[in-house]
């Protein structure tokens, strides 16, 4: 079996998420999101296989969301798309893939449902 993690290596939750994934012998790609932020096609997917909104994948306390009104109800799918591409600290970590199936690692064991 092999999966994909968007990770963060500065995140408790990431780091615990991964090794649980390791630790279930499962062969994983790590994405460093931070470093390389997935494309809108790719992150249009992920929202798709997690079902939801991507108000509901974006971290609200961090500083972007604040700083560029991020809760303003008037901004479509594909500007909050957008702003969490340009300003990937924003998504909300780990997210794991499986397949056609993607989990958010918090708490970590929520990906073992993908296994």
């Amino acid at each position: 079996m092999k999966a994909i993690c968007y990770h963060n290596p500065r995140c408790g939750k990431s780091r615990q998420t991964l090794q649980l994934l390791k630790d279930h012998s499962v062969a994983v790609e790590v994405i460093e999101y931070l470093k390389t932020p997935p494309t809108a096609e790719v992150l249009d997917q992920l929202l798709q296989m997690l079902a939801m909104q991507p108000r509901e994948l974006m971290r609200k306390k961090e500083t972007p969301y604040k700083d560029l009104s991020l809760d303003n109800s008037k901004l479509d799918r594909h500007a909050l798309i957008e702003a969490m591409i340009a300003n990937p600290i924003l998504i909300e970590r780990p997210i794991v893939v499986v397949g056609d199936k993607a989990a958010i690692g918090r708490p970590p064991e929520a990906v073992l449902s993908l296994l």
